[in-house]
């Protein structure tokens, strides 16, 4: 299954039915799982992990050593989930040795033309559309939709559920279950169409909307609506995690929309 015209190291372990295209190189430190197909003039250096059933397209590179000054060469990995989608002329970096890797999780779809940089941490079933710039070290939590055109600075971290829309500049930190749009960018409701898709309730979601809105509508500051939300509403895993992804966030989270810039 590998055609006589791609160059595949002796040393790199590859799974059955694993079909990898003319004109593509495979470096030897790399595992690629059952059932991936690797098409033409892709790129695979040392330290790539694949899982199962993958699709990576023309002009994609795996596992480049990190754009950062401060890279001396550490053993370092780059690790795909089982069922994603690497469309085409996509970059993913390795990670440093900060955290070791850069791993994008299970049933993704990256398209083309995105870069993500080294030590990024990405959830199960996110879209990143064309042409996003992921800096280092960034956390983008399971079932985000990153619009195209959008760029995320270094350290940022985007919770789960998470709509971002097209060309946003993503300055500080997204809490879970949200929209953000404009620029400079602003916290635009609840994704509610995204959480009645996977399932959630109408309870929950107005549970997850009173929660926003005394974050963001009841013109207190944001240690005041946290006090508010822990006195006033049930403790629940949405409500939590909601709170524990807002005092930690260093970077501060996004403003509500007429409230400034960020």
């Amino acid at each position: 299954m590998i055609h006589q015209l791609a160059a595949v190291d002796k040393r790199a372990k590859i799974s059955k039915n694993v079909i990898v295209e003319p004109f593509t190189t495979i470096a030897g430190d790399v595992e690629i799982g059952e059932g991936t197909w690797i098409g033409p003039n892709v790129t695979i250096m040392d330290g790539a992990r694949i899982g199962k059933n993958c699709r990576i397209f023309p002009g994609t590179v795996i596992s480049a050593i990190p754009q950062d000054l401060k890279f001396d060469g550490e053993d370092t990995q780059v690790i795909i989930g089982d069922e994603t989608t690497i469309r085409e002329c996509v970059t993913v970096n390795r990670g440093t040795k900060a955290l070791g890797f850069t791993k994008i999780g299970k049933n993704c779809l990256i398209m083309a033309t995105s870069h993500i940089a080294h030590d990024c941490v990405i959830g199960d079933h996110v879209i990143i559309v064309n042409g996003c710039g992921i800096a280092g070290h960034v956390e983008i939590g399971d079932y985000t939709v990153m619009g195209g055109l959008s760029a995320v600075h270094q350290f940022g971290k985007i919770g789960k559920h998470v709509m971002i829309s097209g060309g946003t500049l993503v300055r500080k930190d997204i809490p879970p279950y949200v929209k953000v749009a404009r620029e400079p960018m602003s916290y635009a409701g609840i994704n509610s169409v995204g959480l009645r898709r996977r399932g959630f309730t109408n309870e929950k979601i107005f549970e997850i909307q009173k929660i926003y809105r005394a974050i963001f509508q009841m013109k207190m500051n944001v240690s005041q609506a946290i006090s508010h939300i822990e006195k006033e509403m049930l403790p629940t895993a949405e409500r939590d995690e909601i709170l524990q992804f807002i005092q930690n966030s260093p970077r501060g989270i996004v403003k509500g929309y007429g409230t400034g810039r960020e």
